[in-house]
């Protein structure tokens, strides 16, 4: 249970339909993920006092404080006087947490619209701001602040998940730090707020950024008052929480200003008669053998009964209470975060060197696994994969990007890439769908296709008569490993010499396109055979023997013998 902090209304302050919707808020508060035993459903009933049936906190006391009364100074304001000058203000470190986590989710959760007045409000109901602001110069509470021991004595009942970790409790766990969350659901929403490397829930940057991105879960909109009120919900299924803080809300909205660390008001009177200033203890206490008798109620108190059991121990289930009017007129039962909001990272997943020819597949696939905050795997996640860059390779169907679900192990794998027929590197990168999340980048290269190998589809002596016309066409055939190499880029060159492989001057060549001379012809292609047929050849009228040289991409070389002498008498 976290306290709830505050002032208490004063009697006859208010009209009699004002107390009764104020009393009706006044409920202990628990930790995300727990879910308390709700009162009876009519909360907007008239009177000054709970119902008699079982209340949200059965025999635990807690703190029945709301907001003052008098209108809070704006944003830029002093206070003015009174008591109410600590109340109207926010510890200096806890309220740039809460700022610096809108500010944060403004970016990674654009669609949440969450407001650092919310977190206020949740923040006041749970520990009274970091009790008062009493945190160090990183933000960390001086003393852990602890919720009872969740063993199911007017509890839900939780045995440990931490091995005591965070709540010092190794047979049952306990709400922690001043944004009170129990350490399952710690595990999955931690957060590192103050990029110190570490995410604690006992420091408000932290635990601030944890609690706005489990209220941002879903996918839902907070400025939407039905999304509004089931994010409250989420966090403690109690239509009294609810009233708390949408109070608090409202306060914080009309207006707050900085006030220094630690003093910021205690606890006021909570509702077992003790006094104010009362809170956990900032050590682990071990739980009671036997279930404890209840204090006597005072005067005008009423006695709770035995609470019910939770359906599930640590499930966060429960017996949800009906929404105060507004909202969607229905309950939300609170679900534990969707697979996408449990993401924390994106790993690779031993992806291989991805290289592949001009038109072939790529050997290999882009693989990652999606992971949580401690590293395990988030089944049912769902990854895309997007191809960035001046390239035509492609995904099955002609697909330039494709989502994929991660596999109970949280892996998930990029369908078959195949090349296109432009060369060069492009990159295949992978994101967390509905998550600002950092993504991964692979390179990727298309290389151009090869021959190892070149040789004449004919034996045929080429000869020309001075002047004259070769009779026959030079025709290749490019393989690589054995098979035929299509649509292989060569080149052919008259060239002067065997170790001189620049364009000859004179002797054969063949004819441009202005029907002029032309010794290098480029940007030549292999047939889906692997075949290249030459253009046809004419000589000068400088006889002799010459070499004609064909190479391929891939370095496949042949050289052909070419005369040029008058016929023989």
């Amino acid at each position: 249970m976290a306290p709830v902090f505050g002032r208490r209304l004063r009697r006859g302050a208010v009209t009699t339909a004002v107390a009764a919707a104020a009393v009706a808020a006044l409920a202990a508060s628990q930790a995300p993920g727990v879910t308390d035993v709700p009162r009876d459903e009519r909360t907007g009933a008239s009177g000054s006092t709970p119902p008699p049936e079982d209340s949200a906190t059965g025999n635990s006391p807690y703190y029945t404080d709301l907001p003052p009364l008098k209108t809070p100074v704006p944003p830029t304001g002093a206070p003015t006087g009174g008591d109410e000058k600590t109340d109207a203000g926010l510890p200096a470190t806890v309220l740039d947490a809460y700022k610096k986590a809108e500010a944060s989710l403004a970016t990674s959760k654009p669609g949440c619209k969450l407001p650092w007045e919310l977190l206020a409000a949740i923040g006041q109901v749970e520990s009274g701001q970091a009790r008062g602001g009493r945190v160090d110069a990183n933000g960390t509470t001086n003393a852990r602040i602890l919720g009872p021991v969740l063993n199911g004595d007017g509890f839900a009942k939780i045995t440990d998940t931490d091995g005591g970790a965070y709540d010092g409790d190794k047979t049952h766990d306990r709400a922690v730090g001043p944004m009170q969350f129990i350490p399952s659901t710690w595990d999955t929403w931690a957060q590192d707020g103050n990029a110190d490397g570490k995410k604690d829930p006992n420091n408000i940057y932290d635990a601030a950024l944890a609690a706005g991105s489990y209220l941002c879960a879903s996918d839902r909109d907070l400025s939407v008052e039905a999304e509004l009120h089931k994010a409250i919900l989420s966090y403690n299924h109690s239509t009294d929480y609810l009233n708390t803080v949408l109070s608090w809300l409202e306060h914080f909205r009309k207006g707050t200003h900085e006030i220094p660390d630690g003093t910021g008001d205690l606890p006021g009177d909570r509702s077992d008669g003790n006094g104010p200033g009362a809170s956990p203890s900032p050590t682990p206490t071990p739980p009671a053998s036997g279930s404890p008798s209840p204090k006597p109620p005072k005067p005008g108190d009423h006695k709770p009964s035995k609470p019910s059991k939770p359906s599930k121990p640590g499930n966060g289930s429960g017996s949800p209470t009906t929404p105060p009017s507004g909202g969607d007129g229905g309950t939300e039962t609170p679900k534990p975060p969707s697979a996408t909001d449990r993401v924390a990272s994106l790993k690779d997943a031993g992806t291989g060197k991805l290289t592949a020819t001009a038109g072939d597949a790529f050997a290999e696939r882009v693989e990652v696994r999606a992971q949580s905050t401690s590293g395990a795997g988030v089944a049912k996640a769902k990854v895309r994969f997007t191809i960035v860059g001046d390239t035509d390779a492609r995904f099955p169907g002609g697909a330039t990007s494709a989502t994929v679900t991660t596999s109970a192990s949280g892996k998930a794998t990029a369908p078959a890439l195949k090349s296109g027929e432009r060369t060069g590197d492009f990159k295949v990168r992978a994101t967390v769908v509905g998550r600002s999340l950092p993504g991964l980048a692979y390179t990727a290269t298309v290389t151009a296709r090869q021959a190892d190998a070149l040789a004449r589809t004919s034996d045929k002596a080429l000869t020309c008569a001075p002047g004259g016309e070769f009779a026959d066409q030079v025709e290749v055939k490019a393989t690589y490993k054995g098979k035929a190499a299509d649509r292989v880029a060569a080149t052919a060159t008259m060239i002067k010499s065997s170790a001189d492989a620049t364009a000859n001057d004179k002797g054969p060549y063949f004819k441009g396109a202005d029907g002029k001379p032309v010794r290098t012809l480029k940007a030549l292609k292999t047939d889906a055979n692997g075949v290249l047929k030459l253009p046809k050849m004419y000589a000068d009228d400088a006889a002799g023997t010459y070499l004609l040289r064909v190479v391929t991409e891939g370095g496949a070389t042949l050289t052909v013998e070419l005369k040029v002498a008058a016929p023989a008498a």
